[in-house]
Parts: C-alpha cells; sequence; structure tokens
C-alpha cells in the first residue's frame, strides 16, 4: 500500500512561486493498475514524480508500507529508487551507443538480476536484442525501456505518458503488453496520461486539476487495449 498524505509542491519563489500540488491525499492499493488523468498543468506528472522518489515534497508523506519517502536524505532515497521504483517515460532515454540486450542489461544489474533476458523475449525484441536504438522503431524502443525498467524487479512501474508519442496500433499493442506483464509479474502500476479513453483500462482512476483530485473512482470491468477508443 501506497499511502499519500497532504502532498504540497511549489515551484519558484517570491512572487513567482507557484503551488502545483495543493494538499493530495491518496491511497494506492498493491497490484492496483492507477491511471491518473488531466489537461497540461493539472499537476499529473508533478504528482507522478514527487510519489516515485524522482522530485522531493514541500510538505507532507509519501509511505511505502508505512516507510515515509519525505523524510529520507539523498543516499536513502537513492536506494529506495533502486530497489522499489521503476518508471517509463514518454521519451525512451535509451542509450544509443548500447544495443538493446545492454539497455535492459543497465536495469538489471542495478539489482543483479540474471534472468532479463527473458524481459526482452516477453516484449517481442529477443530477435532483436543485438540492434541498437536507431535501428528500432519508436514503438520496439518503448518496449526496451519497458523491459529496462522491470529488469530492476520493481514493486511499483510509474509511467508517464508511454504511449504519447506512439500512433494508434503501436500504442495498442504497449499498452497490452504492459498490462499483460503486470499480470504476469504482479507490481503496483501508475500511469499519467492525457488519453481519457486508457483510463477504461484501470482498475482506478484519478482526475486532476489545479493541482487537485477532482474525482476518484474504480472500473469493475476494465477493458483491454483493444476495446477502448483511441
Amino acid at each position: 500500500m501506497i499511502h499519500i498524505k497532504n502532498l504540497h509542491k511549489f515551484y519558484g519563489t517570491g512572487d513567482s512561486r507557484n503551488e502545483v500540488l495543493k494538499g493530495i491525499t491518496l491511497d494506492i492499493r498493491d497490484r492496483d493498475f492507477m491511471v491518473i488523468l488531466g489537461a497540461s498543468g493539472s499537476g499529473k506528472s508533478t504528482l507522478l514524480n514527487v510519489i516515485s522518489g524522482l522530485e522531493s515534497a514541500d510538505a507532507g508523506e509519501v509511505c511505502y508500507n508505512s516507510k515515509n519517502i519525505c523524510s529520507m536524505n539523498d543516499k536513502e532515497m537513492t536506494l529506495f529508487r533502486k530497489n522499489a521504483i521503476g518508471y517509463v517515460f514518454q521519451q525512451y532515454f535509451l542509450l544509443p551507443n548500447l544495443n538493446v540486450d545492454k539497455n535492459v542489461k543497465m536495469g538489471a544489474d542495478l539489482v543483479k538480476n540474471k534472468d532479463y533476458r527473458s524481459l526482452i523475449e516477453a516484449v517481442g525484441l529477443a530477435d532483436k536484442s543485438k540492434k541498437y536504438p536507431h535501428e528500432l522503431s519508436g514503438g520496439e524502443q518503448q518496449r526496451v525501456s519497458i523491459a529496462r525498467a522491470l529488469a530492476k524487479q520493481p514493486k511499483v512501474l510509474y509511467l508517464d505518458e508511454p504511449t504519447g508519442a506512439l500512433d494508434e496500433a503501436t500504442g495498442r499493442m504497449v499498452l497490452d503488453l504492459i498490462c499483460k506483464l503486470q499480470k504476469k509479474l504482479g507490481f503496483t502500476m501508475v500511469m499519467v496520461t492525457h488519453n481519457q479513453n486508457i483510463a477504461e483500462m484501470a482498475d482506478t482512476v484519478i482526475s486532476m486539476n489545479s493541482g487537485k483530485i477532482r474525482k476518484q473512482y474504480q472500473n469493475d470491468t476494465p477493458k483491454s487495449a483493444y476495446q477502448i477508443a483511441w
């Protein structure tokens, strides 16, 4: 369980100080698939960055099984991110001088995972393990980034607009893959997206506006990536 209590985040100083998160309180259940919706500037990506430990909060708590990451020092936070968190961005951030195998191995090496090649196979890229990023399509690069994040064997996978740079067919394929891997591996998943249709796939949906949660609901019958509109 991830327990978020009265979370605040500011950017800027003085007259230009802007409150981006305004007292967010939220629980994320183990093995849940949560989608966070909101327009640009609503605070959804900032919320994702703060609860994943990529950015610090200015006030409030983010507790993973009662351990508050907001009170951690830099060393403790680095260890937490290494051992507990996987992150997939809209931009793939693959190292261009490393092939598929070595890009995924980077994540695996952080936790001494020797079985990372099974993930390359799971994302359908076993036959391209020696290819370099520039030799791959956008969808293939995103699948590499997903395999790299999961090679760390994270308890929670955070995704920031993972289909934002993909066409519809590739986006559906990537979403379908992520959901199948979640069911197989049992990690918690939190995704930020501007595509409201993707919310129909989630267990829990959060809608944000102006730094606050405006709506939260559960899906009784989540749809597959191939059942939603685009």
